[in-house]
């Protein structure tokens, strides 16, 4: 059984929703506040069952799913090195916070990124699926 850590959150807000260059509506839900997550920090929430880690970039956020593809390490828990890029605690394999790719052994495998808005202070996360 799974419990989410202390500082996980669920969005209670309604989704916005946005039309996206594809043509397709994407959903956004509420995760963070702003001030939660300074920059060089990471932050972990959940949506719809699926752990996103957020990245704060020299004040540009992202979000990443929070599972190394290697071996399902939390990325959350990680060192930023490089300026974009996360080390998985467990066998360090590195990835691009901007894009999720996979960058060194032993990950092959790139993890998902999610759409970010930041509005008045608050931090907006593409809906995981």
């Amino acid at each position: 059984m799974f419990f989410a850590p202390p500082n996980a959150t669920q969005p209670d807000e309604e989704p916005i929703r946005q039309q996206s260059k594809d043509s397709t509506i994407s959903e956004f839900v509420k995760v963070a506040a702003l001030t939660d997550i300074p920059a060089g920090a990471s932050k972990l929430v959940e949506v719809n069952q699926v752990r996103v880690a957020l990245f704060n970039l020299d004040g540009e956020i992202h979000a990443i799913e929070d599972v190394c593809t290697h071996d399902g390490g939390p990325l959350v828990e990680g060192t930023i090195v490089n300026e974009c890029q996360v080390q998985c605690p467990r066998h360090g394999a590195r990835f691009d916070i901007r894009t999720g790719a996979a960058l060194s052994f032993p990950a092959f495998e790139a993890t998902n990124t999610y759409a970010v808005q930041v509005k008045d202070g608050e931090v907006w996360i593409e809906r995981p699926e």
